[in-house]
Order: C-alpha cells, then structure tokens, then sequence
C-alpha cells in the first residue's frame, strides 16, 4: 500500500471540520464546495466554447466515451 501525504487543501479542510461535526454541518460544507466547483466547471466549459475547443459534435463525441476507463 502507498503511503501519501495530505495536500494543504485536505489539512484545511480537516481543521474546519473538526470544530462541528454535526451532519447538517458536513451537508453544508459539501453544499459550498459543490457550488464553487460547478461555478469553476461552468467557467471554463464557456471558455473552451467561445475559444471554438468545444463545440456540440465534441459533447456528442464525450457522451459516449466510457469515462470509467480513462486515466
């Protein structure tokens, strides 16, 4: 088995989680992490597509890859 190390990212995160561990709390932090990554993602797919990278036939062509087999 590898032995790894936590990113500084992952030690934050464990901090801000070990002040309130309530589910609702966890629920929250998941909530706010889902949002900025989406906002993230949304970004960058516009710019791909105003840049002409990402057009509709390249969406058809990812749809249906198999992703579980990419690496």
């Amino acid at each position: 088995m590898e032995n790894s190390s936590l990113n500084p990212t992952q030690l934050h995160l464990l901090k801000m989680f070990s002040f309130n561990n309530s589910e609702e709390y966890a629920r929250e932090i998941q909530e706010v992490l889902t949002k900025h990554f989406q906002k993230r993602l949304d970004a960058e797919a516009d710019r791909l597509w105003d840049e002409g990278i990402l057009d509709q036939k390249r969406l058809d062509e990812i749809n249906k890859m198999d992703l579980h087999k990419l690496k």
